[in-house]
């Protein structure tokens, strides 16, 4: 079972690097925020659904290593 230390580190680094909020924004929002905003970003059905090679090349567009 996952602590809640380690689920909200996951959740934190999940904001940050699709949705670009800082530590700040992620501890003042309310997990229905949270979830609103994923799934905005995903779609209701891409929220259960594991990142298939689409969207890893997706995302290392959006973020370039540099």
């Amino acid at each position: 079972m996952m602590r809640f230390a380690e689920g909200a580190a996951r959740l934190a680094g999940i904001a940050g690097a699709l949705i670009g909020w800082r530590p700040d924004e992620f501890w003042r929002a309310t997990p229905a925020e949270l979830a609103a905003v994923l799934r905005a970003f995903f779609g209701e059905d891409g929220m259960s659904v594991p990142a298939g090679s689409d969207d890893l090349a997706r995302l290392k567009e959006m973020f370039p290593d540099g």
